[in-house]
């Protein structure tokens, strides 16, 4: 299985949608997608994900036919009190404890009455989707629809880890955040539909480090788009490969997530400028391709240890 973002197993031709929005938006509705959401999903080889909160005020109820095409997971994540239907049968009465993930089919309606507060992260899987984490996984194409049709809960570690990592991702720097959420959320696709296929043979090999041809194209790429936002599949794009296989082999060639190593360059960047330019802090940051100056600062300290503020005027003083 191909590695991605934090240690976790994971999981191209057209480039990524470069929306602004936040990678991950309130839901409206109860397991259904914005409009707003309906309207990206042109570009199905994405998962959109969408954040479901209730204040607990009061008890509600919901429901949901279930979507035509999509599947759609549930990552609990926090303790709620509530009833669960799916397709008529109960699945939970009482408390739901955090993490607790739930995959619902395409045509399945489900129910459920919150009698305390809630907040759930749901992703809605296209099957364009869930064909590339399983050609991925287990090297062949399944000649079916893949339907993922165990409503049970899942209670894994793995999930939970993952969930919580998509529900802490959210950045002032839209295109970092889709870039880190695209990359969550196929691994924890990838790794539910490992889950499902469990008695299928997987590859045995660990992912090859990213030649050396594919990462010159990479980092070409990385240098000449540093100021515009950049997804995983665009980055993966340059380099003639998936977005799955892409993050492996160039974790495998260089120690660091994609995620990571745009970053640090973007953090390179800018000190440069910092150094040879006449740009105010904001100027730089924008030319870096961050979209506040607060997320800059946040993001710089981290690689450097000082604030642009800070490491400018010791720059300056030094020389």
């Amino acid at each position: 299985m191909t590695t991605t973002l934090i240690d976790l197993p994971a999981p191209l031709a057209d480039v990524v949608s470069r929306r602004q929005a936040s990678p991950i938006v309130a839901e409206q509705q109860w397991r259904r997608m914005n409009a707003s959401a309906h309207d990206a999903a042109t570009q199905r080889d994405n998962v959109i994900v969408m954040r479901w909160t209730h204040g607990g005020d009061a008890p509600l109820e919901v429901s949901n036919e279930g979507s035509v095409a999509d599947h759609c997971i549930g990552l609990n994540l926090k303790c709620a009190a509530l009833t669960f239907d799916h397709a008529g049968r109960r699945l939970v009465h009482g408390r739901l404890t955090a993490g607790a993930v739930q995959v619902t089919a395409p045509g399945v309606p489900t129910r459920a009455v919150f009698s305390s507060s809630a907040d759930v992260l749901h992703l809605f899987v296209s099957q364009q989707v869930l064909a590339e984490c399983y050609q991925d996984l287990f090297q062949h194409s399944r000649d079916a629809d893949i339907v993922l049709d165990d409503p049970d809960l899942i209670r894994d570690p793995v999930l939970e880890r993952l969930g919580q990592a998509l529900a802490v991702s959210q950045s002032n720097d839209a295109a970092l955040g889709k870039m880190f959420t695209d990359s969550v959320s196929l691994a924890i696709v990838s790794h539910i539909v490992g889950r499902h296929f469990a008695g299928a043979t997987r590859r045995s090999r660990e992912a090859a480090p990213l030649p050396q041809w594919r990462m010159n194209r990479v980092i070409e790429f990385v240098e000449a788009h540093l100021a515009e936002p950049i997804g995983l599949a665009d980055i993966a794009a340059s380099a003639g490969l998936t977005r799955m296989h892409f993050a492996a082999q160039f974790r495998r060639a260089t120690g660091v997530r994609p995620h990571e190593y745009l970053l640090r360059r973007r953090v390179e960047h800018a000190q440069h400028l910092l150094v040879t330019s006449k740009h105010n802090v904001m100027d730089v940051a924008l030319s870096c391709g961050f979209r506040s100056q607060a997320h800059f600062t946040t993001v710089f300290k981290k690689f450097v240890g000082e604030t642009p503020h800070r490491w400018k005027e010791k720059t300056s003083d030094a020389r």
